[in-house]
């Protein structure tokens, strides 16, 4: 199990924070697996500074991409089924 720190924009973390939004979808370069816990650290694009929000979330599934998809940089993507977890450290 990995711990992953990402950066995450106020429009997606915050529907992951209210539960409706349950999946990731990552470029794939961090070798994402199920039973990682994804540390979402809230970012405002405006400000350019964390909002101080976090949330942990457990990769509950993986899918891979095996090629580049249209319109998204990068080569690979990882969609990742998630679950949110109950505290921040």
């Amino acid at each position: 199990m990995k711990i992953h720190e990402l950066k995450c924009w106020p429009e997606y973390f915050l529907p992951i924070e209210r539960g409706k939004k349950r999946f990731e979808i990552r470029n794939d370069d961090r070798g994402f697996d199920v039973g990682d816990v994804l540390h979402l650290r809230c970012w405002s694009p405006s400000l350019k500074d964390y909002t101080g929000a976090e949330l942990l979330v457990e990769v509950l599934y993986v899918w891979r991409s095996d090629g580049p998809i249209a319109g998204w940089k990068g080569e690979k993507f990882a969609i990742m089924s998630i679950a949110k977890l109950e505290c921040v450290p």
